[in-house]
């Protein structure tokens, strides 16, 4: 049986997202938030990769600005000018510190945020459009997660998806260079993925 069609869904489940109210998008992350902040790989670590929210995503703001008043480096990802599909790490230090980039979302500036260098962090939180109980991940489509998060230095990572829990499926298409995530955490449930 064929699975489902990877662009439908993809338009359904972002435009159930978009339509969410900004109430609603606070609610549910704050719910989100503080079951991730229960989390042991929450608390221990000590260098991070998160994202910043856009268009419904949820937001995960709050936990940038805990990261860097407890002084956890914080990675961002900027899309690398001129490349499309690929982007690059910036360590930084706060809010101030971004700017519009590519698609309209903040990145980290040049002018204020250095490539980390040698980076391993010990936990990344990525945005997805969907996703699965084996870790599955849904994106916009271009790639850009996929070729980040297959970077060597990311290889250690607990990889975690904060979600709303309609975006988790019974089953996406997977392909076979896309990296699962370990853990999905929605407002109902924190689950570990049945990876195979």
């Amino acid at each position: 049986m064929p699975g489902p069609d990877k662009a439908a869904l993809r338009a359904e489940l972002l435009a159930r997202r978009r339509g969410l109210p900004a109430a609603e998008v606070a609610r549910l992350s704050e719910r989100i938030l503080d079951r991730l902040r229960g989390l042991p790989a929450w608390r221990d670590t000590r260098e991070a990769l998160l994202y910043v929210p856009v268009r419904g995503e949820v937001d995960v703001t709050p936990l940038l600005n805990e990261l860097w008043t407890r002084r956890v480096r914080v990675l961002l990802p900027r899309c690398r000018p001129g490349v499309r599909g690929v982007m690059d790490l910036a360590a930084c230090g706060g809010l101030d510190e971004l700017a519009p980039g590519s698609f309209g979302i903040p990145e980290p500036r040049a002018d204020a945020c250095l490539a980390p260098g040698d980076c391993a962090p010990d936990l990344a939180l990525v945005p997805a459009v969907g996703l699965d109980r084996k870790g599955a991940r849904l994106g916009h489509g271009e790639g850009y997660y996929d070729r980040l998060l297959a970077r060597p230095d990311l290889a250690g990572a607990l990889l975690a998806a904060p979600a709303y829990a309609f975006q988790v499926q019974d089953s996406l298409p997977a392909d076979p260079w896309d990296r699962p995530v370990d853990l999905i955490i929605t407002e109902h449930e924190t689950l570990w993925t049945e990876k195979t």
